[in-house]
């Protein structure tokens, strides 16, 4: 629910000196667009090349998979970042893409810690994934040029399991690799344009964490996790 909105945006327009605008959809019509000429007619195979060399320069495990070969790499990956507790989000595409039994049964009968991000338990949460080994999220769209995930967050889906554990696995479906940020942008505008209601916070995540703010001197995973994998699968 947003509170006040009309209000607020009347006042800035006539702090402006005009009225409110609530039916012409502005245009922007520019005459140069090199952004939409860029990796522009790129083949799902050939952003993956674009992903996969961006990849080693952000010091980032890309795994490649098939939908039927998935819980056995995540479950491999986990035990190379050494295992729980494990963090993740209460999201259906778990299920739908085979992971549930691995996450409620075969991690648990280990003694594998697994905590799934409820919002009934509020703080709770966040303390959880700031403990917890790994944190484990799908990507809901993932930039080839920069080798960024983007992530929606929503009442299931809390930022924080990608940020505050050690680790981080990020899942991407193929299918949902784009060429770069002016395609996550125009997806988000569609999207809201049609009327869809998107999460008031998306995250762009590239790699682990780091910082080169003392004297250009790169250094990782300063303020979140120290390593990061991607695991890309086949899901056409």
């Amino acid at each position: 629910m947003i509170h006040h909105r009309d209000s607020f945006l009347t006042n800035v327009a006539a702090q402006l000196g005009r009225s409110r605008n609530t039916s012409v959809k502005p245009e922007r019509n520019w005459k140069f667009r090199p952004q939409d000429k860029t990796l522009s007619g790129k083949t799902p195979d050939e952003l993956m090349t674009v992903l996969r060399d961006q990849c080693r320069l952000i010091h980032t495990e890309l795994i490649e998979t098939t939908s039927d070969k998935l819980e056995t790499v995540l479950e491999s990956t986990v035990n190379l970042y050494g295992g729980g507790p494990i963090s993740l989000w209460r999201d259906p595409r778990f299920d739908e893409f085979g992971l549930g039994e691995l996450i409620r049964e075969t991690w648990p009968a280990r003694s594998v810690e697994v905590n799934e991000w409820d919002s009934f338990r509020g703080k709770a949460n966040i303390a959880e994934a700031e403990r917890a080994n790994i944190g484990i999220t799908f990507s809901d769209m993932t930039l080839a040029e920069s080798g960024t995930v983007v992530l929606f967050s929503s009442s299931d889906k809390g930022r924080s399991v990608s940020l505050l554990p050690h680790k981080y696995i990020a899942i991407i479906p193929k299918s949902t690799i784009v060429p770069r940020m002016t395609q996550a942008a125009q997806e988000i505008s569609r999207r809201v344009q049609s009327g869809e209601t998107i999460p008031s916070c998306i995250n762009f995540i590239t790699g682990p964490s780091n910082s080169a703010d003392i004297e250009m001197n790169l250094v990782v995973g300063v303020h979140g996790p120290v390593k990061a994998a991607y695991i890309v699968v086949e899901d056409r």
